[in-house]
């Protein structure tokens, strides 16, 4: 066989492959779609959930998603940020970076159960947090991030090194450099990589049954102290998110409708993970081709 037959023979295997993988996508998100798209109204998403009666909706889950995704984003972002700074700008090629990217992988790698068992054991029952939204927000923030640091540090190593010396030969400190040159010019990425590990928090629900709790209390959304029990802004209050709920709903759930409500819940969750996914790709797109001088 000649190399022109071998590498159309490869090439064709290949487009099989990705063909595959991308039916087998398309089947998935297709069926969640098709039978929850007709249970998603406009009561399903403004209604709160009921535990024996039908007609529940996913008002608070659905707030309690973005809540403790806000939560977890602003607790491990200046952390990643940080870290990736170091590694890309600082860092020496020793035992000790080596060390610090090897932790990072090891933590990726994590199962989500077990960093549940971890929060519920540290955060929950040592720190005396209990079931809340905050214990939640810090058990999430070790599976954000190794995402976080590792899309942030790729990113600040994408912009060329010219800009990095242009900087130092114009006088300016380390620094100001990456503050002033290296960070606006990485933003593209940075953003991409925030809005991916967003949908990665949004999803999350097995670390978050030991952390963040399987209930929903009734809270006041006119109430904006979030030192007050009753406030939807309180992060020590039970949150049951809308995946632990799909998942309460399929295993546990006694109401008369709650398949039709799991499959609507799961066909918002998959729309927001879209977007979510969708939103990444287009900003990034939007700010590098903006970067580039594009229109």
């Amino acid at each position: 066989m000649s190399s022109q037959q071998s590498n159309r023979v490869a090439t064709i295997v290949i487009n099989i492959m990705v063909a595959f993988v991308v039916l087998i996508l398309i089947f998935l998100l297709g069926d969640i779609l098709i039978t929850g798209l007709p249970h998603v109204t406009l009561h399903l998403l403004t209604s709160p959930s009921q535990s024996f009666a039908a007609g529940g909706g996913i008002r608070d889950q659905l707030f309690n998603s973005f809540y403790l995704l806000v939560l977890t984003l602003l607790i491990s972002f200046p952390l990643s940020l940080g870290a990736a700074i170091y590694l890309a700008e600082y860092a020496a090629n020793n035992w000790l970076t080596s060390l610090i990217r090897t932790s990072i992988e090891v933590l990726s790698s994590l199962p989500s159960v077990v960093v549940g068992l971890f929060g519920y054991l540290l955060f929950v029952i040592q720190f005396k947090f209990g079931f809340s939204i905050l214990s939640g927000a810090i058990a999430l923030t070790f599976f954000n991030l190794p995402l976080l640091i590792r899309s942030i540090e790729g990113s600040l190593h994408a912009v060329p090194r010219s800009q990095h010396e242009a900087g130092i030969s114009l006088g300016l400190s380390n620094w100001k450099t990456i503050k002033g040159i290296i960070l606006p010019a990485a933003l593209p990425g940075i953003l991409t990589g925030i809005i991916l590990s967003a949908g990665r928090v949004f999803g999350e629900a097995a670390a978050l049954i030991y952390t963040a709790g399987e209930s929903a209390p009734i809270v006041s959304y006119t109430n904006w102290n979030p030192l007050d029990s009753n406030s939807f802004l309180n992060p020590m209050r039970p949150a049951e998110t809308l995946a632990v709920h799909i998942w309460k709903l399929n295993t546990e759930g006694v109401t008369p409708d709650a398949v039709s409500i799991s499959a609507g819940a799961s066909a918002v969750l998959v729309i927001v993970l879209l977007i979510f996914n969708l939103s990444a790709r287009a900003i990034g797109n939007h700010l590098y081709q903006k970067g580039s001088g594009h229109k």
